[in-house]
């Protein structure tokens, strides 16, 4: 169906002449280009100067070819839906899938406006002027063009005849308001009688459908006759065209015959040459992969061989290096693919295996006689089982050795009980007591040998434990310091690496400046070892000869490392084995840190389980009491042997452990109480029998005396052999001075050495010493005073009265006790910590509370003095005979007095003693001449009163060390002057 546009009638005027008449808007865009669907096959294009140009595929690689074209030719020329069709060939038939849409300008063309033509149009104006003078000159060729006019107003008037129905797009004839329009049923209705007449109008349809025909047909005639040289030149083109191709086909089999005769001459053998090189390489890797493939069947027999000498660590590195071998190089092989799980099944095996054999290396190390010099045993077999576990990351096995000692250890205390009661005559094995009860009845020599024999077997076992752990940790260490120097190592070759990628950028710009192949570069250079410099990767290029047959053992050592990536690197244990590091060891450095820590851990463990079982073994034995009724000597010797051991064991493992220590401490405390208990109740017992009475002082205590003013407190040695037998002295001599005691304070002093020797013997108990000993003396002094001071020895004991001489032994004894209280004190004060010397304060509340009771004791003479002037003078009378009764009564009381007290007290305190009772004598001789009105007046009385007083004065001084007393007896008249 022809379209309604008619075609605009063909210009015949020059191009210069269209374009003077038709002037470019350079506001409006030019139309872009079009990008149809390609929906033909492609064909070559081209113009008529390119036919006549011989083809060049260098110059023609880079050109737009007919291969780049998208578009199908007819569709885009026979598009209905185009308002304006081009003057083209090719009309017969629209496309349908072309799609009329407006482009978006590209942003990389510029915008053209009229600015950009200014230079052409300048360019072009002389011409325009002469064209336009030749215009003027020439007469108009416009006969044609009227002629053209004319037919194509005459062509729209005749389609203008035909119904616009015609010329729809959609006109179709199946449409029936279509087909009623065009054929109307009126025309073909017989009926009525009308039938000629619808004939008739049948006819005339037909010849108006007929003459719209001719109008179309005429019309389609005129636009071909029109488009004449369009068909000339299409046909013309296609001549062209066809010659264009077979000049290409002529120079295509030239070329071809060329690139054959090259490909002969130059290429054929020395590809042939490099198809046997690759083919050699190709050989060389499927003989390596053979070999390999062999190498990795004799996998399970090799593993069973290492794992029946008990090498697990070399059975695991074979097995992983399979393994790995099989997930790279010998991946998809069809004859392993159940290699893999089988190699899994034997390494969990392997697992077991070692666990077990580690267990049973435990038990044979720890429990081989103890007597047996080597400490450690089967080292090598030792540190490989370490090294396994530790490569397949077993973990617990240190839980496995822990509770292997926990056996072991209680094994030791039964051995040992055993061993002993079967040395016991007096104990039947056979009887059917119990090992404890057995043991319970030995004596304590024979328990203490017992505990001896334990504690050096716990020695030497923690001896063991501490060489197999410091193995062990020797191990750990290694791994931990080769997982170090591994990460080194690896910071090191990324920076090589980075080094390596700037220098194989400048290889890359080298080899594009020389025209190598980049691509061909790099594939050779893959076959070289990473060290290559660059100098020799620069020199390689696909034209290098192949490697020499020497070559071919390269890709075979390649494989073999490649097979066995067990680079080690060995250290030497303290015993002189060495220890090979494998770098597979997938443990972090916080997890072998962890396991170091633990392996110390373990160690402190094992102290504390020795003590814990010698704790146990000591409850047992002090069921029935037999600790607490151990006398001071076994007490000590057995604290002593506790604190051996436990220092012993805290050198062995670097850690003092408690529970043993907390045992001693705790039978410390209960020995510290029953050792008390015992002296303060010997102690009540001797004041209780005590009459006060100065006691003989035997030579032992006069030796022990003597024994601390050389400094040393403690108890002396009893001599062996025959000794001299000393005569008792009267009194106690220290330092120069004597002290008459009673026989209790002599014991009292060998009881505080007591107590002091303890705090020599277990240092543990200083401070709970301390408390006792202050508690004891405090004990004393409370008692002696309730004993004397308080009368008490008079029920207790049955004395008639507490005398003078009482008093002034009870002060001494008191005095001699005052003078070794900081003796004492600088004892335990050596003893203490510095934070414990607040406790010291005990001993300056003991010594004032003895001050206290020596100055009562004082006062209690003079008081009695004091009562005895009061009732004497208060009889005095002021007469004949000279000296009068009372005073001689006066004189005879002091001169017993001054007897009772002279050998007991020292002169010094004899003499303030005397000075008070005198004073109290003026005092009460000045009341009675008061009450007597006696004054100073040179009188009788006077005289008689003097008299007296010089008697008194001269018997007082006669009495010995009172010579030297000074009696100031004028005072006596100074209120009555």
């Amino acid at each position: 169906m022809a379209s309604s546009h008619s075609s605009s009638p063909v210009p015949q005027g020059s191009s210069s002449d269209v374009f003077i008449k038709k002037e470019v808007d350079p506001t409006k865009h030019i139309r872009p280009v079009q990008s149809l669907p390609d929906v033909c096959p492609k064909e070559p294009t081209g113009d008529s100067h390119s036919l006549c140009v011989a083809p060049s595929l260098v110059t023609d690689q880079h050109k737009w070819t007919i291969y780049h074209s998208k578009v199908n030719l007819p569709a885009a020329l026979n598009d209905p839906r185009l308002a304006k069709r081009e003057s083209d060939f090719f009309t017969k038939t629209w496309g349908l899938d072309f799609v009329d849409t407006e482009v978006i300008p590209s942003f990389y063309l510029p915008q053209i406006s009229k600015e950009h033509f200014t230079v052409y149009q300048q360019e072009i104006s002389q011409r325009e002027k002469i064209h336009e003078r030749c215009k003027n000159i020439c007469p108009p060729k416009d006969t044609f063009d009227r002629t053209l006019l004319h037919s194509h107003d005459k062509s729209r008037t005749d389609l203008e005849q035909v119904p616009k129905i015609f010329m729809k797009p959609d006109f179709a004839l199946d449409d029936s308001l279509t087909f009623n329009s065009v054929l109307p049923w009126s025309h073909f209705n017989t009926a009525g009688g009308k039938g000629s007449r619808d004939a008739a109008s049948s006819k005339l349809l037909q010849e108006k459908l007929s003459h719209y025909l001719d109008i179309v047909e005429v019309n389609i005639a005129h636009q071909i006759s029109l488009r004449s040289e369009a068909f000339f030149h299409a046909m013309t083109s296609q001549h062209e065209l066809q010659d264009y191709l077979k000049k290409t086909s002529q120079a295509v089999k030239m070329l071809r015959d060329k690139i054959a005769q090259i490909d002969k001459v130059m290429c054929e053998g020395s590809l042939h040459i490099l198809r046997l090189a690759l083919s050699r390489n190709n050989c060389v890797k499927v003989y390596n992969k053979l070999k390999l493939m062999a190498t990795v069947h004799q996998t399970q027999p090799t593993v069973q061989v290492l794992l029946s000498a008990s090498e697990f660590v070399g059975a695991l590195d074979l097995i992983s290096t399979t393994q790995e071998v099989l997930q790279q190089e010998l991946q998809g092989i069809h004859s392993f693919r159940h290699l893999g799980s089988q190699l899994c099944e034997l390494e969990k095996l392997i697992d077991k295996m070692m666990i077990a054999e580690f267990s049973t290396y435990c038990h044979s190390d720890l429990n081989r006689p103890l007597e047996d010099d080597c400490q450690i045993l089967e080292e090598e077999k030792l540190v490989s089982l370490i090294f396994g576990l530790l490569k397949q990351r077993k973990l617990n096995f240190l839980e496995i050795y822990s509770e292997e000692m926990i056996i072991t250890a209680k094994n030791i205390i039964k051995q040992c009980v055993i061993n002993k009661v079967s040395q016991i005559e007096e104990l039947d094995p056979d009887a059917g007591m119990k090992l404890a009860d057995q043991m319970r009845m030995l004596n304590f020599p024979q328990w203490f040998d017992l505990l001896k024999d334990i504690f050096f077997k716990f020695t030497v076992f923690l001896q063991r434990v501490k060489a197999t752990l410091n193995i062990i940790h020797n191990v750990v260490l290694s791994v931990l310091d080769k997982n170090q120097r591994t990460r080194e190592l690896e910071e090191i070759s990324q920076q090589k690496n980075a080094a390596k990628d700037n220098s194989l950028d400048t290889e890359v710009a080298y080899l594009i400046q020389e025209g190598i192949f980049v691509s061909d570069a790099f594939s050779e250079n893959e076959l070289t070892p990473i060290t290559i410099d660059t100098t020799s990767q620069r020199n390689a290029s696909p034209n290098s000869e192949p490697c020499s047959s020497d070559s071919v053992s390269e890709p075979e050592c390649t494989t073999d490392s490649s097979s066995s990536k067990e680079q080690t690197s060995s250290s030497a244990t303290p015993g002189g084995v060495d220890i090979m590091v494998n770098e597979d060891m997938k443990l972090t450095d916080l997890e072998l840190g962890k396991l170091a820590n633990n392996i110390q851990e373990l160690l402190y463990s094992a102290s504390d389980i020795c003590h814990d079982r010698a704790v146990k073994f000591l409850m047992s034995r002090a069921k029935d009491g037999f600790l607490e009724k151990l006398n001071s000597t076994e007490f000590i010797t057995l604290s002593r042997l506790m604190e051996t051991f436990i220092l012993d064991t805290e050198q062995i493992c670097g850690r003092k452990s408690m529970s043993l220590l907390g045992a001693l401490q705790n039978q410390a405390n209960k020995f510290v109480n029953r050792f008390h208990e015992e002296r303060k109740t010997k102690l009540s017992l001797l004041l209780d029998n005590e009459r006060w009475k100065q006691a003989d002082v035997p030579a032992e205590f006069q030796d022990l005396v003597d024994s601390l003013s050389d400094g040393k407190i403690a108890l002396p040695e009893k001599k062996s052999g025959v000794t001299e037998e000393r005569k008792p002295a009267e009194v106690l001599i220290v330092e120069g001075q004597q002290y008459a005691v009673v026989g209790t304070v002599l014991l009292l002093i060998r009881i505080i050495l007591e107590y002091c020797q303890c705090v020599d013997n277990i240092p543990s108990v200083t401070t709970d010493m301390l408390t006792r000993l202050s508690d004891l003396l405090k004990y004393f002094n409370s008692r002696s005073c309730q004993l004397v001071l308080g009368a008490g020895a008079l029920q207790v004991v049955g004395l008639k009265t507490i005398t003078t001489k009482n008093l002034a032994l009870s002060s001494r004894c008191l005095q001699l006790i005052v003078h070794y209280i900081p003796v004492i004190r600088a004892h335990f004060e050596a003893r203490l910590h510095p934070k414990q010397y607040s406790m010291l304060r005990h001993f300056d509340h003991i010594t004032k509370d003895y001050h206290d009771h020596i100055a009562e004791i004082s006062a209690k003479l003079v008081a009695i003095m004091d009562s005895l002037f009061d009732k004497l003078l208060s009889k005095y009378e002021v007469k004949a005979p000279v000296p009068s009764a009372c005073f001689r009564n006066i004189c005879k009381q002091m001169t017993k007095m001054h007897e009772a007290i002279i050998d007991l007290l020292p002169e010094e305190q004899t003499q303030m003693l005397f000075l008070r009772i005198n004073a109290s004598y003026k005092f009460h001789l000045k009341k009675q001449l008061s009450h007597l009105n006696v004054i100073n007046d040179g009188g009788p009385q006077n005289g008689l009163v003097t008299a007296d007083v010089a008697f008194y004065t001269g018997n007082l001084r006669a009495l010995k060390g009172l010579k030297d007393l000074v009696l100031n007896m004028a005072e006596i008249w100074e209120q009555k002057r």
